[in-house]
């Protein structure tokens, strides 16, 4: 922002969403009314400030005409709410006109920020509500809405454009994109990018790693994905950035890692009270079950970023070119000020505005312990970046509730969901993938408590059933069973695999509180619900509707879409790691159980993420591909004996130990 009122407007739009969000009560309808118009109007101004818009030319004054009525729509909502009720939502001429313009508007400048995909995809959701839907058939058949009906669904409620996502936007992420901003101009940002120089510098990929575990363990207080990338993202994806990681990529893996935020115990989301309400298991049952699978999915981000390094030559800083730990952390202790006030905050139980808030607050207080306090005119430039930082964003988020209408309202995601028992056919590893699917479909319509509720509502019997199904069958025909039991059985001609095929879901659940122990039932059960669970996140990493993200991209200045991509393949882990949950005891074993198999996953989920990058350390064929392949089959595959999982790991270090054997060999040879 170059011209002065632009930056003025600027920074009091701010001054209105801080007072918002931590003083005022407004409605979260017309609150993200206006931050859906302020930053429309924005992005046309900035646009005027281009080299390649002559003042006072035709474009010049089609972007201020724009930004007049962006402000014109926002404005009329608030005004003509009320009266637009007081006719029970009956549309008359000049609802019609602003509610279109308003989409209109939000299209336009998502493709100026975002490129095409996203408006072309918007155009499709709406396409398919209005029309298109009577015309596809099955479960995704859908007889369409009133244009009417659509454009009040869009406009004037909070399920549309001014829905949770733009609610979402004009609360913690404006205010968290706020806090970044204030630390990095108040110099946070070079003293934590010194730092991580010193405590991991020396490792291959460190800057990757410290963004890894900051983001994972700000996330384990805060509970929110998109909350927790863009409060430590402003800081770690520059960081990575500057020691030679590409912005996408960076992107991508503090996205990932922030959606592995909510595993991490002991915080883990409001999700996590749900599922405990919903299985009556005890929380510390289910935080302490969850360590070890959390801690599984951030090493399997520690092992994208250290072979992207790896790919990439990123050199090792010297031992003895990194400074001293001691004399960064005299120099900067008081940056760690905000964050602890950040952090205690969450803890204390405050919304993440208010904490987002007293941290930015907290940053001017401990910039003045340093030999550069921040002044007036560095709180004014850290607010105005802080702004045009959020833009793309903003504008990203709010229409990516039009898709979300369709969606709900649709009800494509409950079809989804619907076909899954019957295209399953008793397959386990079927249900996982069709569960996957719907998860993803969910997300895209609603926040990951909810898509978790509904998939737990529908899918976790059936992923209970089939997960108890090998051990109820190995207890049934151990013999020496029950007479009810015995009598049952013989209902279906007395072979335990028949019946077991063929009984209803509730008649199982009675043999199995008859033939298995509690403490297994209840470790199945916590697996069937850890699966939907782990899988309700992946809406925030996976495209086409991925907030994180989005998040992620507006902050490294990438491609929303491609940004997202590469997030949804350093979260593989989200995939990977429930897959254990279903075959093997980590969740419902004995802790010596648990431990076997978090140690030899550890070491197959390096060989997986080599295949997945297609290098190790260093490019891989399709011989070694195979190789680490058999190699994370080996290791992951519980049922195997003990023989067969050293047999992996001896495969998967026999190809660590040739790579780097051939990279030092071409090293020490002469050119």
């Amino acid at each position: 922002m170059k011209s002065n009122y632009l930056r003025w407007a600027a920074f009091f739009f701010a001054l209105f969403h801080i007072y918002c969000n931590v003083f005022a009560s407004i409605s979260e309808l017309w609150l993200s009314a206006i931050h859906f118009g302020g930053f429309c109007a924005l992005c046309a101004l900035i646009s005027n400030e281009s080299p390649t818009v002559q003042r006072k030319s035709a474009t010049y004054w089609i972007n201020i005409l724009l930004a007049v009525t962006a402000v014109a729509t926002s404005i009329y909502l608030i005004l003509f709410e009320n009266a637009l009720y007081a006719r029970e939502t009956e549309y008359i001429l000049s609802d019609y006109v602003f509610s279109l313009v308003a989409i209109g508007l939000a299209i336009e400048f998502t493709r100026r920020t975002t490129g095409w995909f996203m408006p072309v995809l918007i155009l499709l959701s709406l396409s398919y509500i209005l029309f298109l839907g009577r015309y596809i058939g099955g479960v995704f058949s859908f007889p369409g809405l009133s244009l009417e009906t659509v454009l009040y669904r869009s406009f004037f409620t909070s399920e549309g454009m001014f829905g949770l996502t733009a609610q979402i936007s004009s609360t913690f992420v404006f205010m968290f994109i706020i806090f970044g901003s204030f630390l990095l101009r108040s110099g946070a940002g070079d003293f934590i990018v010194r730092l991580a120089q010193c405590l991991a510098g020396r490792y291959t990929g460190g800057a990757g790693l410290v963004a890894v575990v900051g983001s994972g363990l700000m996330g384990s207080v805060s509970g929110s994905a998109v909350a927790n990338t863009v409060s430590t993202g402003v800081i770690t994806i520059p960081m990575m950035k500057k020691s030679g990681f590409p912005g996408k990529f960076s992107a991508g893996v503090v996205a990932a890692a922030s959606t592995g935020g909510a595993l991490m115990p002991p915080v883990m989301g409001a999700g996590a009270f749900v599922l405990a309400s919903y299985t009556q298991i005890p929380y510390l049952t289910i935080i302490a079950a969850s360590t070890l699978p959390a801690i599984l999915y951030f090493l399997t981000v520690c092992y994208f970023v250290r072979i992207e390094a790896k790919r990439l030559g990123l050199t090792l800083t010297p031992a003895e070119d990194t400074e001293k730990v001691s004399t960064v952390l005299k120099e900067g202790w008081h940056f760690i000020i905000p964050m602890i006030v950040l952090v205690s905050f969450l803890v204390m139980g405050r919304t993440p505005t208010t904490s987002a808030a007293f941290a930015i607050i907290s940053v001017i207080g401990a910039s003045w312990l340093s030999s550069t306090p921040m002044r007036l005119p560095d709180i004014f430039d850290a607010t105005v970046e802080g702004v045009k930082t959020m833009v793309s964003t903003a504008l990203l988020l709010v229409a990516v509730g039009i898709i979300i209408n369709v969606v709900t309202t649709t009800g494509v995601g409950n079809a989804f969901s619907l076909m899954i028992v019957e295209w399953a056919q008793g397959s386990l590893l079927i249900t996982l993938i069709l569960v996957a699917l719907a998860s993803l479909v969910l997300g895209m319509g609603l926040p990951v408590t909810a898509s978790y509720i509904v998939l737990a509502t529908l899918s976790a019997p059936l992923i209970f059933d089939l997960i108890s199904q090998s051990q109820l069958l190995i207890a049934l025909q151990a013999g020496d069973l029950p007479s009810n039991v015995v009598a049952t059985l013989s209902l279906f001609g007395g072979d335990p695999l028949i019946a077991l095929q063929e009984m209803p879901l509730e008649m199982k659940q009675l043999i199995r509180q008859e033939m298995l122990e509690p403490e297994m039932l209840t470790g199945m059960l916590l697996s069937a619900h850890l699966v939907i669970f782990w899988l309700s996140q992946d809406s925030n990493v996976t495209p086409p509707v991925c907030l994180a993200s989005f998040a992620a991209a507006g902050i490294a200045g990438t491609p929303p879409m491609a940004t997202g991509l590469t997030s949804w393949k350093v979260a593989k882990g989200l995939y990977l790691v429930p897959v254990l949950f279903a075959y093997s005891p980590l969740i419902s074993g004995t802790w010596p159980e648990r431990i076997e198999v978090f140690i030899w996953s550890c070491m197959g989920l390096y060989a997986l993420a080599g295949i997945l990058q297609w290098h190790l350390e260093a490019k891989i064929n399709a011989g070694i591909a195979a190789l680490l392949l058999i190699s994370a089959t080996l290791l992951m595959w519980t049922p195997f004996p003990i023989i067969y999982h050293f047999v992996g790991a001896a495969i998967l270090f026999g190809i660590v130990f040739m790579q780097n054997h051939a990279i030092k060999a071409a090293t020490d040879s002469p050119a």
